[in-house]
């Protein structure tokens, strides 16, 4: 299976003038620990890091130091997600016919959840991982009115990895272009397209490391992991 990493972004809600995936999270940066679980899921063969040049010679020597045999290749970021991810699928090896996509920022994934995910895209056209939503939601409009509470038992948090067919993705993608949709993950592209997406179960602790909060719980967590296989 082909994973891409999107890691083009920068820090803005951590309060931070660089790639938050640069930041320190216990003795590592961040997306060192999203390519150390990489490495141990024994379903991924090879790792496109999606990245701006500025931040290429600190995320090549974050591969070097984290000693990652899997193949790495690096592909250049766009200005935002929905880019980057087409940069990235164009520069998948010809014989790639599926894709793991699984954002940076999701440090805690584990090994197990990669090689869960990659066995759900061989058997769908799209699929997310996701958990089911635990508070109630509400809906609420410009002037932070409520308007209406969804059924929870219908909510699903998205996470990644997100897995597709390649061919089908890339086409989408380039509707989505042709179409000017801008959207936060690539389910939603399948989703304009008519296309059913379903759903994996995710993990609990993999969180997206946004906020400075988002850290400290990552922190806890890695320190947990840690303490219980010492």
């Amino acid at each position: 299976m082909h994973l891409l990493i999107p890691a083009a972004g920068v820090g803005r809600r951590m309060g931070s003038d660089r790639n938050k995936l640069l930041l320190p999270l216990l003795s590592r940066p961040i997306l060192a620990w999203t390519l150390i679980a990489a490495e141990s899921a024994s379903s991924l063969e090879w790792i496109g890091i999606i990245c701006q040049p500025i931040d290429r010679p600190d995320i090549e020597a974050m591969v070097n130091q984290c000693q990652i045999q899997k193949p790495i290749q690096f592909i250049q970021g766009g200005d935002t997600r929905q880019a980057s991810v087409f940069n990235g699928l164009q520069a998948l090896p010809n014989q790639a016919t599926h894709v793991l996509i699984h954002d940076g920022a999701r440090c805690l994934a584990t090994p197990a959840l990669f090689d869960r995910c990659a066995k759900a895209a061989l058997a769908s056209k799209g699929f997310i991982a996701a958990v089911p939503v635990k508070d109630t939601i509400k809906q609420v409009n410009a002037q932070n009115v409520i308007t209406s509470t969804p059924d929870r038992s219908q909510l699903w948090a998205a996470q990644t990895p997100q897995g597709f067919e390649v061919a089908l993705l890339k086409q989408c993608h380039a509707k989505g272009q042709s179409e000017g949709w801008q959207v936060t993950d690539d389910a939603a592209l399948l989703e304009k397209c008519g296309v059913p997406v379903s759903i994996v179960n995710g993990e609990e602790t993999n969180l997206k490391v946004t906020t400075p909060v988002d850290l400290a719980i990552a922190q806890f967590i890695l320190q947990k992991r840690k303490d219980t296989t010492a």
